[in-house]
């Protein structure tokens, strides 16, 4: 029995149209997408109706003034963008390596500010050649399609990414600058905290984790409940740093991210043996497709030797078991 059906399209859709496509659904208008890739309004509206006729319906509703994605619109948009993504990472990555080498890296900012950038100018001056590029973000990134080579994460050893490499692990310190000690009523026990402010994330008791970093544990460690002078709260884990340097009260640290300004003399442990132990540790995350690039491997060899510094001055002693490929 005949039917009225159109035949099948079969032809392969033309890549050129995918990316209008792509601009007037991110902005659901067409003027805004001409402007974004440089083109006449009249060039994107041939482009979009090119891939409508490929495709064999309509991509968008257009209305008097909008423009709306249909259905088939939406599930074509969900495989496009991401593709497209994938496709200008690539080539950014392979104009890099045909340029200048370049090893991208996501962690967070405090992480950044207090550890890495410090020891930075030690592998420039080792790699002049290789140029850093740093993306300090809380968000994490997929390494799949992203334009970065590695992440640098804190987290549980649950949590941590597949793949992921401990570098160190960590335990909580009371700190404070030694001038603050020097001027203020002795500090040799737990409760002589109450005489002092205490620094603080002012997220601790947002989540079990960060929770674990708090006041209220240390002092339940201890058997000691305090009610301090004061409380002096920050968002980031440098803020609470930057306090404690500059005199403004006792922090509960995480001895990585201090362990330089100890040694240093510019910060004191001012409860030494009251230290508490962290579930938390940092990881380094390699993308799979840096992975063998002599200049991030470069970049990771030093980050281990760094790391393995770390360790001994924190005294930090993994189990050897989740110290390279943790589960």
């Amino acid at each position: 029995m005949a039917t009225n059906r159109p035949a099948l399209r079969t032809r392969p859709i033309g890549a050129g149209h995918l990316r209008a496509f792509e601009a007037v659904a991110r902005h659901l208008n067409f003027r805004l997408a001409a402007e974004e890739l440089s083109l006449t309004q009249s060039a994107v509206s041939r482009q979009i109706q090119g891939l409508e006729d490929d495709v064999g319906m309509p991509l968008f509703l257009r209305h008097t003034r909008a423009v709306e994605l249909t259905g088939a619109g939406a599930r074509l948009l969900r495989v496009v963008s991401p593709g497209l993504t994938a496709i200008d990472s690539t080539v950014r990555q392979l104009r890099n390596e045909m340029g200048r080498r370049t090893v991208s890296i996501s962690t967070w900012a405090s992480f950044a500010s207090l550890w890495l950038i410090p020891r930075l100018e030690a592998f420039q001056r080792a790699h002049p050649n290789i140029d850093i590029r740093i993306d300090a973000t809380d968000t994490p990134v997929d390494l799949e399609t992203a334009d970065i080579d590695l992440a640098l994460r804190y987290t549980t050893p649950a949590r941590a990414p597949m793949r992921a490499e401990r570098l160190f692990g960590e335990s909580l310190a009371v700190v404070a600058s030694p001038w603050l000690l020097k001027s203020s009523p002795g500090l040799s026990r737990p409760a002589d905290l109450a005489a002092f402010t205490l620094i603080e994330a002012g997220d601790t008791h947002h989540s079990p984790q960060l929770a674990a970093l708090s006041w209220q544990r240390w002092f339940q460690s201890h058997a000691t409940p305090v009610e301090p002078r004061r409380w002096l709260y920050f968002n980031y884990a440098s803020q609470i740093a930057q306090a404690a340097l500059a005199g403004q009260g006792v922090a509960l640290a995480r001895l990585p991210l201090v362990a330089d300004s100890l040694a240093a003399g510019d910060l004191v442990e001012a409860l030494p043996g009251r230290r508490l132990d962290s579930a938390l540790a940092y990881w380094l995350v390699i993308g799979p497709r840096s992975a063998q690039r002599p200049d991030v491997k470069a970049f990771c060899d030093w980050l281990r030797t760094e790391a393995a510094l770390t360790r001994r001055t924190i005294g930090d002693e993994p189990d050897p078991d989740t110290l390279d490929q943790p589960d």
